[in-house]
């Protein structure tokens, strides 16, 4: 518990070098409403520790010995879909984030990102939000625009029109999600109240069956051609 009588967000590290682990270990420890849980140096060790100490959000490395960190992250988001998944890599290749956020992944950083940043994503990723740095949201973008898709929300994007289980006001909301805009500034948007916001940003997430935002504005790229999709 924090001062403030909160829980603590769980983190388990996903990490074959020690002294990655370790490092991290102490960053987030050192953070009142962040308590590190369980470590793992492997994919398969990852998916057993999350089976049994079931964390709010997981640092997964993505090249480890054994099963890498995309498929291990495509099993802990599928067998526990409340917890978090946080990618972190040593180097910025494009296969990796689009691979990390297809299986399920809310965020994407370097292992070189600032301990600040670090404990900040895994607030953010906690809260439901999602963190891609803006090379990365550039070329997913682009990707779209080329046609391109990540085939993987759960056979959402296959069905003739998942958009149709969406109200009026859910469309509305969906687009504005799909454009970037956050809560606060679809209130504004659409002059609706914060909570009424929060409602439907929840509904259009269980309906799509989304983990988060970035995985909205993934298939709202991908359906960008059909009809209600603005």
């Amino acid at each position: 518990m924090t001062a403030t009588g909160t829980q603590k967000i769980r983190v388990l590290l996903v990490d074959d070098q020690e002294l990655v682990l370790m490092g991290n270990a102490l960053t987030l420890d050192s953070t009142d409403d962040i308590e590190v849980v369980g470590k793992a140096a492997t994919g398969e060790e990852a998916i057993r520790r999350a089976r049994d100490l079931k964390p709010d959000v997981v640092l997964m490395d993505v090249r480890m010995p054994g099963m890498g960190g995309i498929e291990a992250t495509r099993i802990i988001t599928t067998v526990h879909p409340t917890t978090r998944v946080l990618v972190l890599t040593t180097f910025d290749i494009d296969e990796y984030a689009f691979g990390g956020l297809a299986a399920g992944a809310s965020a994407f950083l370097l292992k070189s990102t600032p301990t600040d940043r670090l404990r900040e994503a895994v607030r953010t990723v906690h809260a439901g939000e999602a963190v891609v740095g803006p090379r990365i949201t550039k070329q997913l973008i682009d990707h779209y625009a080329s046609g391109g898709t990540l085939h993987d929300h759960r056979g959402v994007a296959e069905k003739a029109d998942p958009l149709d289980h969406l109200s009026p006001r859910e469309l509305d909301v969906f687009a504005c999600i799909v454009s970037g805009l956050s809560n606060s500034e679809i209130c504004d948007t659409l002059h609706l109240s914060p909570a009424t916001v929060k409602t439907h940003v929840n509904r259009i997430f269980s309906k799509l069956h989304l983990r988060d935002r970035v995985h909205a504005v993934i298939l709202g790229h991908e359906l960008r051609g059909r009809r209600r999709v603005r």
